[in-house]
């Protein structure tokens, strides 16, 4: 089956730099103050207006975010903050948030501000090696985040919560991806044990779909949707560390209601389109079609090397009578687009 994602004409991503006081102009400061490569996209994306820096004499009051203690008291005392928003097409991805970032990292380090992403409802580190924007784009260089829940009517007996075999309350969202026009990515129904595993998987399942999609919006900059299949290969060089080749399913889900006839209540993440839209806002992450055994003994599977014939096994397709669809186990052949490092 196909799964057909709409690519918006621009897309719009935010950072907020929270200050005590700022001391100084900020359009004198951006962004010929930024250092590194980004400097010149960034001149030319505020000349175009691609790029904006807006200050405002107040404090920002966060929703949902991820914060420390440390880091909420941080914010208690902040007085002003600055949003830096760029507004551009999906094939200018990812050069333009990260010269956004990198406006905002020089702005946060110059006013001693923190620095925070609305998307990820985290803080990004303006000090020490991470003072500035990496020059290679990287997945895990902050660019996403995990909401990670767990049922109220847990399953797993409270004195043994190792035992995965009746536990099944944990579920792991992404928190990100809408960045790059795609849906968010979950995994509900595991054990809470394998909060680590599950989170693991969903990395190295979004790392392969930003790839894929950065890649297809480079070479395709007039598209306005893509279509994607349901079944995912991850393979090796799609793992960094490595590992043996898995199948993944790919279910639109819709996350503010979760699973049919699951027991208990869990608030929800608010992903993106109000429902109705039609949109797929999210997708769930699960075992491939015939896998013979539990979601917690596929999660397992996909993290060792124990089972290497229970990771290959490619989606069942229907039986009627009608010209039999190819099965495409792998995906095309991929360019990497310029910048990305695995």
């Amino acid at each position: 089956m196909k799964i057909v994602l709409p690519l918006p004409g621009t897309l719009t991503s935010l950072f907020i730099v929270a200050m005590e006081q700022l001391l100084f102009d900020v359009e004198s400061f951006l962004p010929w103050r930024i250092s590194g490569p980004y400097r010149r996209v960034a001149i030319g994306a505020m000349g175009s207006g691609v790029l904006t820096v807006t200050h405002h004499r107040t404090p920002w009051k966060p929703t949902a975010a991820n914060l420390t203690d440390d880091e909420r008291r941080r914010l208690r005392r902040t007085k002003q903050h600055v949003v830096v928003s760029t507004t551009a097409p999906a094939h200018k991805l990812p050069a333009s948030v990260q010269a956004a970032r990198a406006a905002a990292r020089a702005l946060a380090r110059e006013c001693d501000g923190l620095l925070l992403d609305p998307l990820t409802g985290s803080t990004i580190l303006t000090c020490g090696s991470c003072a500035g924007e990496p020059t290679d784009f990287r997945l895990n260089d902050d660019w996403l985040s995990w909401d990670v829940q767990v049922h109220d009517a847990a399953t797993c007996p409270p004195w043994d919560p190792a035992d995965t075999g009746v536990c099944n309350c944990l579920r792991v969202t992404s928190r990100g991806l809408r960045r790059f026009a795609l849906p968010e990515i979950t995994l509900d129904g595991a054990a809470c044990a394998h909060n680590l595993c599950a989170t693991n998987l969903l990395r190295t399942v979004a790392h392969r779909l930003v790839a894929d999609q950065l890649a297809y919006v480079t070479t395709h900059p007039e598209a306005t949707e893509r279509e994607i299949d349901d079944f995912l290969q991850i393979h090796a060089s799609d793992q960094p560390d490595g590992g043996l080749p898995f199948g993944v399913q790919l279910t639109p889900y819709d996350a503010e209601l979760g699973e049919l006839g699951r027991t208990g209540t869990i608030r929800r993440l608010k992903i993106g389109p109000a429902p109705g839209t039609g949109q797929i806002t999210c997708l769930k992450v699960g075992p491939p079609s015939g896998f013979p055994g539990s979601l917690n003994d596929w999660l397992c599977a996909t993290q060792t090397t124990v089972h290497p014939p229970l990771t290959l096994i490619a989606p069942h397709r229907p039986t009627e009578p009608q010209p039999p669809a190819p099965i495409r186990p792998h995906s095309p052949a991929r360019m990497a687009p310029p910048g990305i490092a695995a």
